[in-house]
């Protein structure tokens, strides 16, 4: 629950993380579950984090990062509204070639679920106050992070302060904790902007994921649950141009449908919008390191990336699962859970990981974003080629899931 005046401010705590959306909560579910005292800042009042319809964004959570949040005992309050992903199926454009990938080609668990972002921070701030250990320090502003050798202090807008052994910024993108730090950050804009609703239709998705893509960027129809209204929904990230995207949000619902049915296509019959549409402009960025002196970045502080993959998120919980790991260690091995050979392991450990799919998506969204002929033509032979070829649609099957690589062990389905 929020943190209130009328409860003890604690003096210190093991960590402290600046950011109370789904990365940085569950960051916090992670430690506090292995007995760490963790308390969470939040600059928002949390209720209206997680109010539906006000966010607009449904998350694709691969079968890894499935098991951080289950292992972190968030799982089974997020899973009543979580849609499995049962198949995918890629194409380009009008080409009449495909990839088609079925999760029953290498198991019995699904590629992951998708979700909506205000139910999985419902669920995660829900289980951060069952978590004796954890403390939900919301709405409050940090003004001030002072990094010492020992520990580090955190100051609030109002005055209170708490030391602490480590910092972890997960306040997003614009990351003000990052910035204190004087941490660089690498940008581009892809002068694209990300458009997504939720949408009723007529036949069932039978979770299926579809990627189409366009000329002007990635078209994602996403399977979701079914609600007290809607028996069959879906989620839409619709990638269009910058200069464009604001006119056709802003339209007519009746022109804003015209608009998606162009792309949307018939064959899941007739579509009618079920909720408000928002756009979020697209860029990738990277921090020139993922920590310094008692200070670790995850998530969008660390990283972003286009969404024509839906790894960000993933790639997020990736990042908290390492983390995680290294600070437990460190404490039943008795260091300093903020020192920095714990840090330095975490970003060897990541670095790589990060920058290999900020690298993946960029060039993806470059390759596919075009209606270039030799361009088109070489990108729906390689979908031809892999759909033929089953052990490397296997491998690709597995990349989806998130199971391939060095995972933690939260992303192995183990104890932290």
């Amino acid at each position: 629950m929020a943190d209130s005046y009328d409860t003890p401010f604690p003096a210190f705590v093991d960590v402290v993380v600046i950011g109370g959306g789904p990365i940085g909560g569950l960051t916090a579910c992670c430690l506090a579950s292995a007995g760490l005292d963790v308390a969470v800042i939040e600059a928002a009042e949390p209720s209206a984090l997680s109010r539906p319809g006000s966010d607009g964004r449904s998350i694709a959570v691969a079968l890894s990062a499935q098991r951080v949040f289950a292992g972190a005992g968030i799982w089974p309050l997020m899973e009543p509204e979580a849609e499995p992903i049962l198949e995918i199926r890629v194409t380009d454009g009008a080409s009449p070639l495909f990839l088609h990938y079925d999760h029953e080609a290498i198991g019995d668990e699904p590629f992951g679920w998708i979700v909506e972002n205000t139910t999985i921070r419902r669920a995660v701030h829900q289980r951060l106050a069952q978590l004796p250990t954890a403390r939900l320090i919301a709405p409050a502003r940090v003004t001030g992070v002072e990094r010492g050798p020992t520990y580090a202090t955190v100051t609030l807008e109002d005055g209170r302060s708490l030391r602490t052994a480590l910092v972890v910024a997960a306040d997003g993108r614009a990351s003000p904790t990052r910035q204190g730090a004087g941490i660089g950050l690498t940008r581009w804009d892809y002068h694209q902007s990300g458009i997504v609703c939720t949408v009723a239709h007529e036949k069932p998705h039978n979770g299926v994921a579809h990627e189409h893509f366009l000329p002007s960027g990635p078209f994602a129809i996403l399977p979701m649950p079914s609600d007290t209204k809607h028996p069959n929904r879906s989620s839409i990230v619709w990638t269009e141009k910058l200069h464009l995207a604001d006119a056709i949000v802003n339209q007519s619902d009746d022109g804003f449908l015209a608009e998606l049915n162009s792309r949307f296509g018939g064959f899941l019959g007739r579509v009618e919008l079920a909720g408000p549409r928002f756009h979020y402009p697209l860029s990738l960025q990277f921090a020139a390191r993922a920590m310094d002196r008692r200070l670790a970045l995850v998530g969008d502080a660390a990283h972003g990336m286009h969404p024509i993959a839906g790894q960000g998120m993933n790639m997020g919980v990736r990042d908290v699962a390492a983390l995680a790991e290294v600070v437990v260690d460190a404490r039943r091995l008795g260091l300093d859970v903020g020192g920095p050979d714990v840090l330095a392991r975490f970003q060897r450990w990541r670095r790589f990981d990060n920058m290999l799919m900020l690298g993946l998506t960029d060039v993806l969204n470059r390759l596919f974003s075009n209606n270039v002929p030799p361009l088109k033509l070489a990108r729906d032979l390689g979908l031809a080629a892999v759909q033929a070829m089953p052990g490397m649609k296997r491998v690709f099957m597995k990349h989806a899931m998130g199971v391939v690589g060095d995972l933690p062990r939260m992303m192995r389905g183990e104890k932290l």
